[in-house]
C-alpha cells in the first residue's frame, strides 16, 4: 500500500495506518488521525508524542464533558478513541531506560478504555485479574450476555509492542458479536506486567498460557471444551509456542505466524548462523556491537525496534536483546507437538517476518490453514491494518466452522 502519509518514513507510517485500521472497531476517527498526523515532524519521536497527546486530551475532555451531561454513548466513544490515541502517543518511548513521559500516556490509556468499557450495555466488558505465579495478569472479560451460559471463548493477547487495550479493536469486539466469550490479556513483557511490575518476555510461553486457560475454566461463561487462542505480532510465535505443550486449546490462530525469531537476529551478522548466535552469546563482541551502532544509526525503524526489545526483554545491549531471540523459536520439533486446528495468517507484504508464517504452516502436523491477505485487498501489511473487518471476518468465519466441527 502506498504511503499516504510521512511518505519518507515507513515506520510512522505503519503507526498512522494501525490507528487507522481501529477506525472499523470504534478506536480512532479519520479526519483526527489525519490531522494529529499533518502536526507531526515526520522522524521526530518528541513530535509525535506530543501531537498524539495533544489529541488524546482533546478528546477525552470531550468524553468527560459528556458523561458529565449523561451522554453514555458518546462519552463511550469518545473514551475508546482517547484510549487508542495515548496508546499512540506513548509508543516510541519506550528504550532503556523508558522515557518517563511513557508513564502518564500509557496510564491515561488504560484509564480511559476503562471508562469506555463501564459504559457498554451490550456486551459486557470487565477488567479481570488472572493469578500468575505470584503475582496477577491484567485483562479484560467479554461476555456476551448476562445468561452465564457457556459459551466458545477467544483467549487473546497480543506481540512485542501491543496492549490488552488495544486487542479491543482488533478482534475482541468482533469475536463477542459472533457470540464468543472473549478473554484478552497482557503478559509477561507486555505494556501492564512490563510497566507496573517490571515483568519481561519469556519463551516458554506455555507457563504464561496455562495459568490464563486455568482461569478461563473457572468461568461460567466458557466452555472449556471450545477454547480458542490467538496471538498476533510475536503473538504468532507465542501463541504457538504455548499449543504445542498446553493441549486444552480446540484452536490457534496466528496472525500472522512466526517460526523462528533467531532468523531476525541473525540475518545481518556475516558468517554460518553457528558463528552469529555464537558471537551474539558472547561475553565480548566489541566489533558486532559496533555493527549494532552502525544498523541503529542508519534505520530508524532498527533503532526503534532494538531500544524497545531491550526495555522488554529487560537486557542492556543491542546485542543481549538480538541474543534473546534466539530463545524464541518452534525448531526442534516444538511446531510439530501442536495438536488443535491450527490457522496460521499471512500478510503478502509484510515487512517484520516476510516467509516466516509459510515456514510454520510447513511444520504443522496437525489439521492446518494458511490464510493469505493481499495488497490488492488493502490487507498486505503486517497483522492487516487497513483491512481489519475484512480480515477479522475471514479469520473469526474459520474459527466459527473449526469449533462446530469439533464439538
Amino acid at each position: 500500500m502506498r504511503q499516504l502519509l510521512f511518505p519518507n518514513n515507513p515506520q510512522f507510517w505503519y503507526e498512522t495506518l494501525r490507528s487507522m485500521s481501529h477506525i472499523a472497531y470504534g478506536g480512532a476517527d479519520f479526519g483526527e488521525v489525519v490531522s494529529t498526523s499533518e502536526r507531526i515532524v515526520e522522524g521526530d519521536y518528541d513530535s509525535w508524542h506530543t501531537e498524539w497527546l495533544a489529541t488524546a486530551d482533546r478528546v477525552s475532555a470531550e468524553a468527560e464533558k459528556a458523561l458529565d451531561a449523561g451522554h453514555t454513548v458518546s462519552a463511550r466513544d469518545g473514551f475508546l478513541r482517547a484510549s487508542n490515541y495515548y496508546r499512540s502517543a506513548e509508543f516510541f518511548l519506550h528504550g532503556n531506560p523508558c522515557d518517563p513521559r511513557h508513564e502518564h500516556a500509557y496510564d491515561r490509556s488504560v484509564a480511559c478504555f476503562r471508562a469506555a468499557a463501564a459504559l457498554y450495555a451490550s456486551p459486557r466488558i470487565e477488567p479481570v485479574r488472572i493469578p500468575y505465579e505470584d503475582t496477577t495478569l491484567p485483562g479484560y472479560l467479554y461476555r456476551a450476555d448476562t445468561s452465564g451460559t457457556p459459551r466458545p471463548t477467544l483467549i487473546m493477547h497480543s506481540g512485542f509492542d501491543g496492549t490488552a487495550e488495544e486487542l479491543h479493536f482488533s478482534g475482541a469486539l468482533a469475536a463477542v458479536e459472533r457470540g464468543y466469550t472473549v478473554l484478552t490479556f497482557d503478559g509477561p513483557g507486555q505494556p501492564g506486567p512490563r510497566h507496573r511490575e517490571g515483568l519481561v518476555f519469556r519463551p516458554d510461553w506455555e507457563n504464561v498460557i496455562t495459568p490464563v486457560v486455568d482461569f478461563s475454566e473457572s468461568l461460567p461463561e466458557v466452555d472449556s471444551s471450545r477454547i480458542a487462542l490467538l496471538g498476533s505480532s510475536m503473538g504468532g510465535i507465542l501463541a504457538p509456542r504455548a499449543a504445542a505443550f498446553e493441549h486444552r486449546l480446540a484452536a490457534l490462530i496466528a496472525v500472522d505466524g512466526v517460526y523462528d525469531l533467531g532468523q531476525i537476529s541473525v540475518r545481518s551478522i556475516p558468517g554460518d548462523r553457528d558463528e552469529a548466535e555464537r558471537l551474539l552469546r558472547a561475553e565480548s563482541a566489541p566489533e558486532l556491537d559496533a555493527r549494532f551502532e552502525q544498523i541503529m544509526a542508519k534505520d530508524a525503524t532498527a533503532r526503534w525496534a532494538i531500544n524497545h526489545g531491550m526495555y522488554v526483554m529487560g537486557v542492556d545491549t543491542p546485542r543481549a536483546f538480538s541474543a534473546s531471540y534466539l530463545d524464541y523459536t518452534l525448531q526442534g520439533g516444538i511446531a510439530e507437538q501442536i495438536r488443535c486446528p491450527t490457522l496460521v495468517c499471512d500478510a503478502a507484504e509484510d515487512e517484520f517476518f516476510r516467509g516466516q508464517p509459510e515456514q510454520l504452516y510447513d511444520h504443522l502436523t496437525c489439521p492446518r490453514t494458511l490464510m493469505v491477505f493481499t495488497a490488492e485487498e488493502g490487507a498486505g501489511a503486517h497483522c492487516h491494518p487497513g483491512a481489519m473487518r475484512l480480515s477479522l471476518a475471514r479469520i473469526f468465519d474459520w474459527l466459527d466452522d473449526t469449533l462446530t466441527s469439533t464439538r
